[in-house]
Formats: C-alpha cells, structure tokens, sequence
C-alpha cells in the first residue's frame, strides 16, 4: 500500500479479534484512536463510511516499536532508504523505528537527525525516531552534539555509537552524565575492541576447527559489566544493545537485583541462530556481535522468559549484495530483520511456552518505547489496546506459516538469514493511527 493510498481516515471495527491473546473482542479505530474494546453493537456494522474486518482467529497487539534498526539513509541508499526501511518495518507489524547514527554522514549533529526524522514523516510508513551518536564521527574521541540533538525537532533520547563500542571509558562516563540532564540514554554495543581485533565468528571448538579469528565472550561481558556500574556510579541510563552471551545476561541480571538502571536488548536471530551455521561459510550468518552456542542461546530466551533482557530489538542492517556475496572475511556483518522478527519470536518463544501475547506486547512494544522515551508525547506509542489510546494495531495470524524469500522483501537488501525456512505467523495488517499502512490477504 503506498503512503498516499494509505492516508483513509476511514473508521475501521475489527471484529472478534484476541486482544493480546485474550478472548474475541471487537476494536474500534476512528480519527486515529481506539474508540471502544468490547462488543460493539450490531448496528455498527450497518452504519456507513466504516470498514469492517473479520478479525477472527487473529491475534491484536500495540504497534510494535523497534529500538535498533539501520535504515542506511543519508549516505548508503544502494542498501535501504528510509522509505524502503519502514516499509519493511510495516510489513513486520512495526509502527515506530530508532534509525541507528551510522549512516553517512554519521547522525551526530541536529541537522542529520532532523533529516532523517522528516524523511520518515515523509515516507508514512512508520514513525521514526533518530538515534544520535555519542560521539563525533563514531571515532570515540569527543563526544557528539548530544544537547542539540535532544532540543531538535527530532527530539533525540537515544545515543549510540552502535557498529563501533564507546570503549573509552572517561567518554562513556561523560555521556552518560550529559544525556541525563533530559532523561536520555546511552545505548552500548559491547564489544571490547583489543579483544576483537579479526574477529569474525564465536571463539570456540569450532572458530579453531573453521581456522577463523574468535570473538571472545568476555569481550562483550567485559564492556556490560563496566558500563552497569559507570551508569550505576553517574545514576543514568544506560541500554546495552544485542546481548549474546550467558555470561553478560548474568552480569545484567546480578545489576538488576542490586535496582540499577540498566535495560538490555536481545536479536531475533540470537534466539534462533547458533555458531554451527558459521561451518557453511555463508556470510549471511556473519553478524556482530556473532551467533553464539546452543547454551548461550538457551540463556537468552530464559533472560527474556523472566524480564532480565527488557526488549526484543531486530537490529536489521541492510547490505547491498556485492557487501555479502563474497568471502567470509571481507563479508560485511549484519542481517536484514525487520519482517521476520515477529515470527522468530513465536517460534522462539510463543510456541515454545515462554511467553505469551501480552509478554511479546511488552517486550516489543510497550518496554522499547519506555527505553527510548516515546511512549508519552504528540505521537506516543507502546501504549495499550484500551479506549483513547492511540490506534496503533498490528493484527497477527498466529496459524499462519510460510517459507522466507527474500526476493519478496521490502528491503532493497537481501542478506536475510532466514531464507528457505518455514517460520510462523503472519502479519496481516499494521495500523498507524488508525491508518493502515500493510495489510494483506484482502483484508481490508
């Protein structure tokens, strides 16, 4: 659906739809708010200028809001474009994105991330929050315009270098003082860099068989661990983006017990993806941090199971095919992930038993948007499916199944790791104040 196509403002009943899993309910969605959950009279579907879904055997969550996606734009649009970035999100059941800082040129000043944050008001697809970095350049060497970014229209509460570790650590402790002037946070990529020089895959068993450079855990850990007690030592927030390993959830849940302030995130492919798939040499699974094994992913689905890891995070990074179709070394690290997160996530974790529809809500919609601060506001999301809230909807059909081809993405990249898998559930329709922004099937 294009944005101009998309613009109806047409009430919308779903009818018999499971509100977070829960019993059939009918939703109302009318000048851009949810009007009523309940049973809507029967005289609702006779009344004109409305739509009137079937939502039965679908399952309705809040927009989901993904904290760490790489929509490449300015600089690397041969790779993904802000309009083809939140496309794929919409498609994915997402209604707001945080756009990472390393694009070219980096989103270090107000004028990049208000660039960035019109182009997503342009494109319509979904709402898009910039992230700004934390340092000038992504060079680790002084710190950003981090005020100017938070008082630009963007209004910027996320900072990150991700792609590269603020592995300073009179920086790291700076940043954090300064972003918690306006409730901002540091959102950390883990990654110890002395540690992981050449590093491309999991250091192990296999990394010595494959004849590949290992990236250490305790490259990751130690990184978690310093930052949990500089945020703990400046009282500010810190985020650690894509945790990987059992022993940095331990770390995470050690700093949650003691009540700092500290929120993690966790990959769909981390729930998924083991090192084994690295024996391919297929760079689609070169990824950073890298796929670990069996047992750190086990940790990983428990840590989200329990609330010790807050959010699910997609970290979709888009490469143009000459980035990919090469050899392992010079591969580039990243995968896509924005349409196929939320059925990783039923397979991973609905289907399995560790979390139902409400904890998915929370840990994909309402949690992201508390950390990155866009829950209240003009345009909140994040918020609950009840009367008066904003009409963010995304529809699932939790029966649904089908085979991933990334020639039907939404992406201008195609780097998806997926592929040729059969995964769960299908988003059938994404609403964005009450205007659908995907809907398949003729639903609509």
């Amino acid at each position: 659906m294009t944005p101009s196509a998309s613009t109806s403002a047409t009430p919308t009943l779903i009818r018999n739809v499971r509100v977070l899993g829960g019993e059939p309910q009918d939703l109302l969605l009318r000048d851009g708010v949810i009007a009523s959950v309940g049973t809507a009279p029967d005289e609702a579907d006779r009344a004109g200028d409305i739509t009137i879904v079937d939502g039965t055997g679908l399952v309705a969550l809040p927009g989901l809001v993904d904290l760490h996606t790489h929509l490449r734009e300015p600089g690397r649009e041969d790779a993904e474009t802000v309009e083809t970035g939140t496309l794929a999100a919409a498609r994915g059941g997402f209604t707001a994105v945080h756009a990472m800082a390393n694009t070219d040129p980096v989103a270090d000043t107000a004028g990049v991330v208000e660039q960035v944050w019109r182009l997503g008001r342009e494109a319509g697809h979904a709402d898009v929050r910039p992230v700004g970095a934390v340092t000038v350049g992504l060079q680790g060497e002084r710190l950003a315009e981090l005020g100017a970014m938070a008082d630009s229209a963007a209004g910027v509460r996320v900072f990150s270098d991700d792609g590269v570790c603020v592995s300073d650590a009179v920086l790291m402790r700076r940043a954090l003082e300064y972003v918690k002037a306006f409730d901002g946070v540091i959102a950390q990529h883990a990654q110890e860099p002395r540690l992981t020089e050449g590093a491309t895959m999991n250091e192990g068993e296999l990394s010595g068989r494959l004849g590949l450079r290992g990236w250490p855990s305790v490259a990751e850990e130690a990184i978690v661990a310093r930052d949990v007690l500089l945020a703990a030592h400046v009282g500010s927030r810190v985020h650690i983006c894509h945790l990987s390993t059992r022993g940095s959830v331990e770390i995470v849940r050690l700093a949650k017990q003691r009540g700092l302030p500290v929120t993690a995130e966790v990959t769909p492919h981390h729930l998924l993806l083991t090192d084994e798939l690295v024996a391919t040499y297929d760079p689609r699974y070169k990824v950073n941090p890298p796929l670990r094994s069996a047992d750190d992913v086990a940790a990983l689905r428990e840590a989200l199971a329990d609330g010790t890891i807050d959010i699910v995070a997609t970290d979709h990074a888009p490469h143009p095919l000459e980035a990919k179709d090469c050899e392992w070394d010079v591969a580039a690290f990243g995968m896509l992930g924005l349409e196929t997160a939320l059925s990783v996530v039923q397979h991973t974790m609905v289907d399995t038993g560790l979390l139902d529809w409400a904890g998915v809500a929370e840990r994909m919609s309402a949690a992201p948007a508390r950390i990155g601060r866009c829950d209240t506001g003009e345009l909140p999301h994040g918020r609950p499916l009840a009367e008066g809230e904003p009409a963010n909807v995304v529809l699932i059909d939790p029966s649904a199944s089908a085979t991933v081809d990334p020639a039907a993405s939404a992406s201008l990249s195609r780097n998806m790791p997926y592929e040729g898998m059969k995964l769960p559930g299908a988003v059938v329709a994404t609403f964005l104040r009450g205007r659908p922004t995907h809907v398949t099937g003729g639903l609509l």
